[in-house]
């Protein structure tokens, strides 16, 4: 398996690769967003020398009890911070010999109209869609700049909550979402290769459709595309522990990273680079350590 993204490709096996977050916007659910693109450059930095792949910037945040940030706003966040994108690793040198380098940008945005201007800059390698794909406006967008996409499951528009949607079979329905997908992508010419699926944990799901993703999420390796995972501080996690504050649920958080990277993820979205980091290197080192045969005793 491999993601083609501009200018290279990464090849899979390898380390789950870890995708940083930076909110360039004051209500992320974490408490974490800012509007100070000096702050936001040295967040994404510190997620860079803790050995983060990727750094997935949004300029708006998901919740849904939020309006939608104008285009021209989000945009102009946007700008601010990909205009400072290479101070963001310049003089930094990778965490491990692993580390994806010089990290990936992935911009966190769903509305055609962002999406084509932020490609305009010429920094972003990978568009990550919340919005699920609704029609083929983004593929061909990410077609015409040879960027990567990243496709979201959820259910209706985004910034509106889906508190009562109940599925008969969650898994059964993500996997026919994600075979329309790619082939509403590929029509638009977009290449298999630069094709990324997430089961969208927490959107649009209850709590035990969530726990079913995890324990499922070995069928989507069918598509024979990488699978990120937002585990970070998620509704789920905080309902299993009856933990209300999204920053007390690392350690939850660390649990679904084991869960799902046992169950064939190939990257993670997260807060806690560091922590991830260390989990997913070592969880790797066990799992390569498996498959290697000891010598008979004797």
């Amino acid at each position: 398996m491999r993601l083609r993204l501009p200018e290279r490709v990464i090849e899979f096996p390898r380390r789950p690769l870890v995708m940083g977050i930076v909110n360039v916007n004051d209500d992320s659910f974490s408490g974490d967003g800012t509007l100070d693109f000096g702050a936001a450059v040295e967040l994404a930095r510190s997620q860079v020398m803790a050995g983060a792949d990727v750094i997935d910037v949004g300029a708006e945040s998901a919740r849904t009890n939020r309006g939608a940030v104008p285009v021209e706003e989000e945009i102009r966040r946007f700008r601010g911070f990909l205009e400072r994108w290479e101070e963001v690793w310049e003089g930094v040198d990778p965490r491990d010999e692993e580390q994806v380098w010089p990290p990936v940008l992935s911009a966190n945005t769903w509305r055609p109209e962002v999406v084509a201007g932020v490609l305009r800059m010429g920094k972003a390698a990978l568009v990550n869609d919340m919005g699920g794909l609704p029609d083929d406006r983004n593929a061909r967008l990410c077609a015409a700049h040879g960027v990567a996409l990243l496709v979201m499951h959820s259910l209706g528009e985004p910034k509106i909550p889906h508190f009562h949607q109940r599925w008969d079979d969650v898994m059964a329905a993500m996997e026919g979402f994600f075979e329309e997908k790619l082939a509403l992508a590929g029509s638009a010419g977009l290449s298999q290769d630069a094709m990324i699926l997430d089961p969208g944990i927490d959107f649009a799901k209850q709590r035990d459709d969530n726990l079913t993703v995890y324990r499922e999420l070995a069928r989507l390796q069918r598509f024979g595309r990488p699978v990120l995972v937002p585990v970070s501080r998620k509704t789920v996690i905080g309902e299993v522990l009856g933990l209300p504050d999204p920053r007390d649920r690392d350690a939850g958080t660390m649990a679904c990273i084991a869960a799902a990277m046992a169950r064939g993820a190939q990257m993670f979205r997260v807060h806690q680079v560091d922590a991830t980091w260390q989990a997913v290197k070592v969880l790797h080192g066990i799992g390569n350590s498996l498959s290697v045969k000891e010598p008979p005793v004797g």
